[in-house]
């Protein structure tokens, strides 16, 4: 029952790197396996009983001649657990109507508020058609579709490459679009609406909707017998209601720093505090330059890569990753994974709002807009049979921290913990098949 702030950029990315042959099934050596299938079964989970995510997916990908090839992605998620709703923590116990406006929840003393309303079913089905012309030109067209209890997300990309210099350099070209329903449990808040006692929707509307695009433009270029480098550059443009209908903001006394009181109406169920509904702007533009080099050392590959990303929020961000694989044996590898993430906040990131100021024209505590820092670390094991199928297992652990301005903590706020680390674990099985 959560909006999740998703885009089209990852079947963008998907079509893309299918163009380029990085995650495109091999073709099988039997010229009769026609079909290639690759399955997973993945759990994340987060510490604290916050949030939890089971998702299993199955990539089928069915060849035909001239290197024509059909894809198919099912992919079903189920999420659950507790997710921070944007308020403050405070000495004293809190409690918060729930986002369908029909109950309440609580929050112990001196926790940062979760709201544990979170549950969720994911559905998501993509098709993809790839398939040379000319001689030197390859065009792969997709359609996406997903749908969970309050959203909804229909979207098509289309992708096209050219080989040069004897194949050995490709330039890539991709775009995207999606609209996307939502339909948030309880109704869209109305631009820093109070939260209200349970029963009295006055500060809901209903359905809302939000316009995608993305561009994608890159260069594979073979600079050695054992060392590719790709580069990508990427643009996205989002439009409509970009606001999570179900963060909030405290709002606290300019003073003390704690929430401002708030007594329900007689005989009522109701926040113990007031609390606004966050807002934040109508349209978004995305940048991001993506840099990748694969190094082959006589059977253990090193893939390292690096991406910079920028938007007319205020947001910076770095990811450093590196992978390498390596053989054990003639049917087993080993792969390390090392990634890092840094991002600097939103320029509207606000911890809290204070009584008796004028509002501001956008304002989000969601801690995902924060200054931020996140670091995973992992390994997969992958044990290949006699028959060409493949096995694989990978476990990682996620650790992330962040921090609140100092210039915005206010009074009591600075002697607790607003923003406290999260960890989580991600296990993930698949098998790989042909037929």
């Amino acid at each position: 029952m959560k909006y999740r702030d998703t885009t089209i950029g990852h079947a963008v990315a998907a079509a893309t790197c299918t163009l380029l042959g990085s995650t495109a099934p091999a073709l099988a050596e039997d010229e009769a396996a026609r079909w290639d299938f690759d399955t997973a079964l993945l759990y994340y989970g987060e510490d604290n009983d916050r949030v939890r995510d089971l998702s299993a997916s199955i990539l089928t990908r069915r060849d035909f001649d001239d290197d024509r090839y059909l894809s198919l992605d099912l992919t079903v998620d189920s999420l659950t657990g507790a997710s921070p709703s944007g308020a403050i923590a405070m000495d004293g116990p809190q409690t918060f109507t729930s986002p369908s406006g029909d109950d309440v929840y609580e929050t112990a003393a001196g926790q940062v508020p979760l709201d544990d309303t979170f549950l969720d079913t994911r559905y998501a089905l993509d098709l993809g058609w790839t398939q040379p012309f000319a001689r030197l030109y390859t065009m792969t067209a997709g359609l996406g579709f997903s749908t969970e209890y309050d959203y909804t997300h229909l979207g098509a990309n289309l992708g096209v490459t050219r080989d040069f210099n004897r194949r050995n350099t490709t330039l890539s070209a991709a775009v995207a679009w999606a609209q996307e329903d939502i339909d948030p449990v309880g109704g869209t808040p109305l631009p820093f609406a109070l939260m209200q006692d349970v029963g009295n929707n006055s500060s809901k509307t209903g359905t809302d909707t939000k316009d995608v695009l993305d561009l994608l433009l890159g260069v594979t270029q073979v600079i050695g017998p054992s060392t590719v480098l790709r580069v990508n550059y990427s643009y996205s443009d989002s439009s409509g209601y970009l606001t999570d209908p179900y963060k909030i903001l405290s709002v606290v006394d300019p003073v003390t720093g704690d929430t401002v009181e708030h007594a329900p109406a007689s005989g009522a169920l109701g926040p113990t505090g007031v609390y606004r509904y966050e807002l934040r702007p109508d349209s978004r533009r995305k940048q991001g330059l993506y840099a990748e080099l694969k190094h082959d050392f006589t059977g253990k590959v090193l893939g390292v890569s690096y991406r910079f990303g920028t938007d007319d929020w205020g947001i910076d961000s770095h990811t450093l990753d590196a992978r390498l694989r390596w053989p054990i044996g003639e049917f087993n590898y080993v792969e390390p994974h090392l990634r890092y993430y840094t991002q600097s906040a939103a320029d509207f990131y606000r911890f809290s709002l204070l009584d008796g100021d004028p509002l501001p024209s956008f304002a989000s505590a969601d801690a995902r807009l924060a200054d931020l820092d996140g670091m995973t670390l992992g390994l997969k094991y992958g044990h290949k049979t006699a028959s060409g199928s493949e096995w694989n297992a990978r476990v990682e652990l996620y650790q992330q921290s962040g921090n609140v301005p100092g210039d915005q903590l206010i009074g009591n706020q600075s002697r607790r913990e607003q923003f406290p680390g999260l960890d989580a674990v991600i296990v993930q099985i698949g098998y790989r098949f042909k037929l």
